[in-house]
């Protein structure tokens, strides 16, 4: 009886011992199942709490968190994906990069648009001169006689209605007729000589573009006929054609300040405008003027070497 509860005994502590054997692999395989899994599931959430939580807050929270690990076992990282915050949600206003100069060359619109921006920011005032008649007395051989004279004084003109009343008589609008009405080429040009003055902070303005024969007849000062006109008159071509545009300075807060920074700006363009194609073809007798050093304008006033020089 001793010998049979031995073998007993020995059956039974066998018999445990084997089944701990067997059953500490199937725990660990659960265990190890549930800790990979476990990353997952974090993943997820943290994956959709990821765009309402800043990077620096989720970081925080994830580092005060006990680990949750099987004993034994590698502790598994986690890693957030970086995210920025746009503007939007930071209140922050949208800023959209300027657009640089040389893409704006390949798109007829940016430049048209540019060249139009200069026209609405340059004050339409212009200091004319009038010829005006007056009765004086004279004495001549002892005698006083009413005589007639004429004298010319200079006034200070507004003709900021001129265009968009030549631009009404033909149905377009002020950008169509104004920078449309130039010749494309000549735009180009323009663009290209405006673009520099302003990187030079010379701050150019456009007073004139295109002109029909109607806009030329109501146009004061010194000026072409009323059919002959390079900014587009019929003789040379019309609509589309136009080869001039009047340029100021808009910097300066005064009359005379503005006086000053324009006569620096047309003296910058006598000095640089040639590598663009652009001059003043008639220089102090109609100082804003300028057009294109090939065309028949410039060459007929300027010559030919001053052109191409």
């Amino acid at each position: 009886m001793g010998i049979t509860m031995r073998r007993g005994f020995h059956c039974f502590v066998w018999g445990s011992l084997a089944s701990l054997l067997y059953a500490g692999p199937t725990n660990l395989d659960r265990n190890v199942k549930a800790a990979t899994a476990q990353p997952d599931a974090k993943g997820a959430a943290a994956q959709s709490v990821i765009p309402v939580i800043r990077p620096e807050a989720a970081a925080a929270r994830a580092s005060a968190e006990p680990a949750e690990s099987a004993p034994g076992l590698a502790e598994p990282t986690f890693r957030l994906a970086a995210v920025t915050p746009s503007d939007a949600s930071l209140g922050l206003p949208k800023v959209t990069a300027p657009e640089p100069a040389d893409e704006c060359l390949l798109s007829q619109d940016c430049i048209d648009q540019y060249l139009w921006s200069l026209y609405e920011r340059a004050r339409k005032i212009d200091t004319v001169k009038v010829s005006e008649r007056y009765k004086a007395t004279v004495k001549k051989k002892g005698k006083k006689r009413t005589v007639t004279k004429t004298r010319t004084k200079l006034v200070t003109q507004d003709f900021t209605w001129k265009d968009p009343d030549a631009a009404e008589k033909v149905g377009m609008s002020m950008p169509q007729y104004v920078i449309g009405g130039m010749e494309r080429s000549f735009r180009l040009k323009l663009y290209r000589l405006m673009r520099a003055a302003d990187d030079a902070g010379h701050a150019p303005g456009i007073t004139s573009g295109f002109r029909d024969d109607y806009r030329q007849s109501i146009a004061s000062g010194k000026k072409a006929a009323t059919d002959s006109s390079y900014h587009g008159g019929s003789k040379r071509g019309g609509y589309g054609y136009g080869l001039a545009a009047d340029v100021v300075s808009t910097k300066g807060e005064t009359r005379a300040d503005r006086w000053i920074t324009t006569d620096l700006l047309w003296k910058w363009i006598d000095e640089n405008g040639q590598q663009f194609g652009i001059g003043r073809p008639y220089l102090d007798r109609d100082p804003p003027h300028i057009g294109p050093i090939d065309g028949k304008e410039y060459v007929d006033k300027r010559g030919v070497k001053r052109a191409g020089s």
